[in-house]
């Protein structure tokens, strides 16, 4: 599998879907769940945006098969780079908060 965040304009199938997925945006968070972020979120292919209702969220792990690489530049290249970093400090804030939890 490739590495982790992959290019806007990326499409996929994912485990068990019959539906390919286009990749539109990063780390969304549910509004039912808003302690839980996703990798991904993405729109029906080749369908594309039609309603808020039918979008998805997924994860990097629930990629089974990628069909196109959306394009990747220098400018892409920064943004993920900076994706990663953004991520990393939000676990490692997410690692502090249960520890002082568990401490008290």
């Amino acid at each position: 599998m490739q590495e982790k965040y992959l290019p806007i304009g990326t499409v996929v199938l994912l485990k068990g879907g019959s539906k390919r997925v286009m990749i539109t945006g990063f780390c969304s968070v549910d509004g039912n769940e808003s302690d839980v972020i996703y990798d991904y979120n993405g729109c029906v292919y080749p369908e594309g945006y039609l309603s808020s209702d039918q979008t998805c969220l997924f994860n990097h792990d629930q990629i089974d098969k990628i069909y196109y690489m959306g394009f990747v530049d220098d400018e892409e290249k920064e943004f993920k780079a900076k994706l990663k970093e953004l991520v990393a400090n939000l676990n490692n804030a997410s690692k502090e908060k249960v520890e002082n939890l568990t401490d008290n």
